[in-house]
């Protein structure tokens, strides 16, 4: 009985889209019996949403079943010891790393496991699969441009010395583009031990025996090339790389990255769906950043005085801001917004024959799907831009975390798919450059040209899945070379 073993890191976006790849095995493997998704727990997927996603993927699929791992944030200790979420990400998974060991081999016993796909996050664990000849594949849930920077950091390692957060150098990708320093992501900036993390993973990514990508080769032209014919790295062999996306869930599946699987909340269809019933076709822009895309009280009011002066039509998701509790801040999606307080006064009636605002949730897949949906003001999260890509849908660029600013000049310079909001140095963005971006993403030369390069790319992605597209081909090879 052949098997292949997921194992994703505890990010719901993560998650989602290693789901839809064990989905996507499923049907294309006539030789798969089953796909078992290993979670380990961690401080950052405990919660109803979380769980709720994980039972509807359970109820639907049968196929794919969910091995839990016990508790690790016990191991963790004090939280606010931790330098970031990406610290607290890889002792999580490198504390579990003998429960990935049992696993294995009794998985072992019964089955043969051809496989064993392991989130970036989870690097680690391939000297463990690797110990017991189980083929090892990495799976980047962001694209191709980025798992040739994240190639290059011991690069960057030995170029460079001391911290990157003051340094003002461009970091080149061979064959790609080049990277201020300021858009890496924040852990990286300073060398600490999330920075040497990354570093391993970069060095490890080469000892696997193929990286899959959820991207697809007509998005990230120069990057594919470079990654397929090393020209990324120059002068050191890159293992296969299989670009079989784009993998998002399907309508009714997903929500923007907040982890519960229904486009329905207690058995009624989601009341902004509702309203966007009642708008014109592709007059709406949706703004939403994603399950930690969080601002601070001065940045929602001045959105809403830019969403007020546009005069644009808006469906706004809200979440609360920040605490200033550092253990707080790793856990964002946590608090419900009070929207009387953040808003300015008199701002939800003086917009409501134009605008809606919603707390913190919404089905984005099918908001992305909706007729009245014109634009599409994005945090710049990879799920979330496959999403958008799928449905045709122009963006603004606005990144907050992670590798998003390494994202908008993929979007803005390299594919041309969205606009750029344009930050202070401080990051702050004003009322006036939000109208500016809102206003001209729905109605300018600029904001049609990137709406037509979007079909365009809506209309690769659709080829790339296809029988004999790019994606489809890259599939059958991966099942292939387990054989």
């Amino acid at each position: 009985m052949e098997k292949v073993i997921l194992y994703p890191s505890p990010f719901i976006g993560h998650i989602i889209s290693m789901v839809e790849l064990g989905k996507l095995l499923i049907t294309q493997s006539p030789t798969l019996s089953s796909i078992t998704i290993i979670i380990p727990s961690s401080p950052f997927n405990n919660n109803d949403s979380y769980s709720s996603y994980i039972s509807s993927v359970s109820s639907s699929f049968p196929s794919i079943t969910f091995l839990f791992h016990p508790s690790i944030p016990l191991l963790l200790g004090d939280l606010s010891n931790y330098d970031d979420q990406e610290h607290i990400t890889y002792e999580t998974l490198r504390n579990n790393n003998n429960n990935v060991l049992e696993s294995l081999q009794s998985i072992s016993i019964s089955s043969t496991i051809t496989a064993f796909i392991i989130d970036f996050f989870c690097y680690s664990a391939l000297e463990v699969s690797q110990s017991l000849n189980i083929p090892t594949y990495f799976f980047m849930p962001s694209g191709a441009s980025v798992l040739a920077f994240f190639l290059n950091l011991p690069v960057y390692d030995r170029k460079f010395t001391g911290s990157f957060r003051n340094l003002d150098v461009l970091l080149e990708i061979p064959g790609l583009f080049s990277l201020p320093t300021d858009h890496m992501i924040e852990c990286m900036l300073d060398r600490g031990v999330s920075f040497n993390e990354f570093v391993k993973l970069g060095e490890t990514f080469l000892k696997s025996n193929g990286i899959i990508i959820n991207t697809f080769d007509s998005l990230e032209v120069k990057a594919v090339m470079g990654l397929k014919q090393g020209g990324c790295l120059p002068g050191t062999p890159i293992p296969p790389v299989y670009c079989i996306g784009p993998l998002i869930a399907p309508r009714g599946g997903s929500n923007g990255g907040e982890g519960e699987g229904e486009s329905e909340r207690g058995g009624e269809r989601h009341e902004c769906l509702r309203w966007l019933d009642d708008q014109p076709s592709g007059s709406v822009v949706y703004l939403c950043f994603g399950s930690e895309g969080v601002f601070s009280k001065e940045q929602v009011c001045e959105i809403a005085i830019g969403l007020e002066r546009s005069g644009v039509r808006f469906l706004w998701v809200v979440r609360a801001p920040p605490s200033e509790n550092k253990v707080d801040v790793f856990f964002p999606s946590l608090h419900e917004p009070d929207l009387d307080s953040l808003l300015p006064e008199g701002f939800l009636d003086r917009t409501k024959d134009r605008g809606h605002v919603v707390k913190s949730w919404v089905p984005q897949i099918e908001v992305l799907g909706h007729v009245s949906i014109g634009a599409f003001v994005t945090h710049c999260g990879w799920n979330s831009t496959l999403e958008a890509v799928c449905a045709g849908l122009p963006m603004v660029a606005w990144p907050l975390y992670a590798e998003q600013k390494f994202n908008k000049i993929l979007l803005v310079e390299e594919i041309k798919i969205a606009l750029p909001m344009e930050e202070s140095e401080d990051r702050f963005v004003n009322s006036n450059e939000i109208e500016k971006r809102v206003k001209q993403i729905m109605n300018s030369k600029e904001g049609d040209y990137v709406r037509k390069r979007v079909l365009e790319m809506k209309d690769k992605a659709k080829i790339a899945l296809n029988e004999g597209g790019s994606s489809n081909v890259a599939l059958k090879m991966l099942i292939e070379s387990w054989q």
